[in-house]
């Protein structure tokens, strides 16, 4: 296992490419703090991970400076060390790619 041991964040890890990321690393054995502001989706990831490695689920808005923070005192405390952070959380307001100017697309 590649990451054996190592301690991740990974913010937006409830679902998509986040949760994906969080799912391999948990996998290649990282221990994986899976943050996000859907608790549901960010259970769930973290369940998944339970089921053959080691995670846990903390509720994150990556704009609040101070929730940001508290999940990194909370990961300290429990594992004393941060070894990889993955801020992968963000927000789309317009996700239909056709609404896309083709002028600009070349």
């Amino acid at each position: 296992m590649r990451l054996e041991n190592k301690v991740a964040i990974i913010t937006g890890a409830g679902s998509g490419i986040g949760k994906e990321t969080a799912l391999l690393f948990a996998k290649e054995g990282a221990k994986v703090v899976v943050a996000d502001m859907n608790e549901t989706a960010g259970e769930e990831t973290a369940a998944h991970i339970r089921e053959n490695g080691e995670g846990f689920f903390v509720k994150l808005d990556v704009s609040n400076r101070e929730q940001a923070k508290q999940v990194v005192k909370i990961t300290l405390e429990k594992y004393g060390r941060i070894d990889i952070l993955i801020n992968n959380a963000g927000i789309v307001q317009d996700a239909f790619f056709i609404k896309n100017d083709r002028r600009t697309m070349g």
